[in-house]
């Protein structure tokens, strides 16, 4: 509990404050306090009242709260209530108190709850406040709160003493009531077009929907292996074969991988599928959903995110072949032909000559910026290393992907869709009809990071088992997070899947996109961290580099 000899003797300290109180007839830990209003109702239903209106009809509350600020002056003294994310000022006074109750005000420390009761006024300076005329003591804080209570400075203090940064960051707290909202919203959203919301297991006996390494458990009374889940998706796919055509379910995933600004283990999701459509009804269904959500949180369907105005009622949509000749850095020479799509050996000439390209430009510092040198660096990295991986006998696909994510990725600051994914990192995609290369896929994009993953779902039983036991052979290469034999999800798709569109979004990161969040651990409650002896860099996510 103690990290110091100092907060061991505050506690001791307060500790014997709490025999004090008690000794006034005050219980230390009572179990109700009748408040006849919260905070935030108090400011909201006399917030504009004026000083002249409350003393011609007074106004009797009773309000409780944590102690944010404390000042006596002689027989009185202010004080400051916070509840709810809402502050209110209280007025104590000896002769209004009485002796017992001021000595009461007098043993309270930043962090005690009270409840006072009592009538409202205006000061001189126009601040609605509580003239108390009772004070009860609820609990008390035996720890001292940050100093000069304006929340906790430090990164990681933050996310360890969660319970310390609600109360004492009404920013951090405002980030989870837009959490909230965020959810509510969905719902809303897929609620009113006749979506059911379900649930599905989190314990499965195979990892499935998604290429992820998963956590592992026991079930000791059927003595089985069990996996966390990494995604739902088969199993919802399961309740449309039942009959089920639109389903959603907003659950949590949890994949056993790095930690990063974008990565916590254990995440949210949405994932709907919608019997009767393909990837294209799906894009339109993101482009509604995604502003609906904006504007019931915000307000707006523009957001603020990392030093960006991001306007999400606007969308571009793009071929990933597309993209990939629109964001090309010039200084890695001319875009990629077609061909260069097309054959192993054409790529591997064009990745190599790209590498030494970019690393002319990096030499010649008078042409660029520095910003632009650290870009080129870093796709200079990528693109070497997608060099190797083809070089290694990586396929063209895989290769493409590679490439994707290193030069459009994070120039993806607008709202995007990128469509037509390469076959062999989609194994749960239906095929192009007229190009079996590339599946029917998309992912959206906005803030430089991808927020959703969708396709056309494969439906046919036989070409879903030929795929598995391609994702089987990508395991026996090493790739540790290629998908799982899934007999019985084969034999569902046996008895007949209809044309279904699907899609999974990342909660955690959409709601970092509304409310301007750099990490994914600002917005869930209780990330996950390393041991506190641990801790090396104590403002640098684990794994980031």
């Amino acid at each position: 509990m103690f990290d110091s000899e100092f907060e061991r003797s505050l506690f001791d300290l307060r500790r014997a404050k709490l025999t004090e109180i008690e000794k006034l007839g005050q219980a230390v830990y009572p179990n109700q306090f009748p408040a006849s209003h919260t905070v935030n109702e108090v400011r909201a239903t006399w917030g504009e009242t004026t000083g002249e209106e409350l003393e011609a009809n007074r106004v009797t509350v009773a309000v409780a709260g944590r102690i944010m600020a404390i000042r006596a002056q002689g027989k009185a003294g202010f004080a400051t209530l916070q509840q709810g994310g809402e502050r209110l000022q209280i007025y104590v006074r000896l002769d209004a108190v009485g002796e017992q109750g001021f000595a009461l005000y007098k043993l309270l420390d930043l962090g005690d709850h009270i409840g006072v009761s009592g009538y409202l006024f205006r000061t001189r300076t126009g601040e609605l406040t509580v003239h108390v005329e009772r004070l009860t003591f609820l609990a008390k804080a035996m720890l001292a709160l940050p100093e000069k209570y304006h929340g906790l400075a430090d990164v990681e203090l933050r996310y360890r003493l969660r319970y310390v940064d609600l109360f004492t960051n009404l920013d951090s707290r405002e980030v989870f009531v837009k959490r909230a909202k965020v959810l509510r919203a969905l719902r809303q959203f897929f609620d009113e077009r006749g979506y059911l919301e379900v649930e599905t297991p989190m314990m499965q006996p195979v990892a499935g929907g998604a290429t992820a390494r998963p956590f592992r458990t026991h079930h000791n009374a059927l003595d089985m292996d069990l996996f966390l889940r990494i995604a739902p998706e088969l199993y919802l796919k399961r309740l449309v074969v039942g009959g089920l055509d639109r389903v959603y379910e907003i659950n949590r995933n949890f994949r056993n991988e790095g930690i990063s600004t974008q990565h916590n283990p254990e995440f949210t999701m949405l994932e709907f599928y919608q019997a009767y459509a393909n990837y294209h009804d799906m894009m339109q269904l993101t482009e509604e959903l995604i502003e609906f959500v904006a504007r019931a949180v915000n307000g707006t369907a523009k957001t603020e995110f990392n030093g960006h105005t991001i306007d999400l009622a606007h969308w571009q949509r793009l071929t990933m072949r597309e993209a990939i000749r629109q964001f090309w850095p010039e200084e890695a020479g001319p875009k990629p032909a077609q061909t260069a799509f097309d054959s192993s050996q054409v790529m591997q000439a064009r990745l190599h000559a790209a590498i030494g390209s970019l690393e002319k430009a990096a030499g010649e510092t008078t042409r660029i910026t520095p910003e632009r040198l650290a870009e080129l660096k870093t796709v200079r990295d990528a693109v070497t290393a997608v060099y190797y991986d083809s070089m290694k006998g990586a396929s063209v696909g895989k290769s493409v992907y590679n490439l994707f994510e290193a030069v459009v990725e994070p120039f993806l600051i607008q709202p995007t869709i990128i469509y037509d994914y390469p076959v062999e990192v989609s194994p749960l995609s239906k095929a192009k009809p007229d190009d079996p290369a590339h599946v029917e896929r998309f992912e959206f994009f906005a803030g430089g990071f991808e927020l959703g993953n969708a396709f056309s779902e494969l439906n046919d039983p036989v070409e879903q088992h030929k795929r598995f036991e391609q994702q089987l052979g990508e395991r026996d290469r090493g790739d540790d997070e290629a998908h799982q034999m899934d007999e019985d999800y084969v034999r569902a798709l046996a008895y007949g899947l209809p044309p279904t569109g699907g899609e999974g979004i990342g909660v955690d990161r959409l709601t970092m996109l509304l409310t301007g969040s750099r990490s994914i651990r600002d917005v869930i409650l209780f990330p996950l961290m390393r041991k506190e002896q641990e801790s090396g860099n104590k403002d640098q996510e684990p794994g980031e580099n």
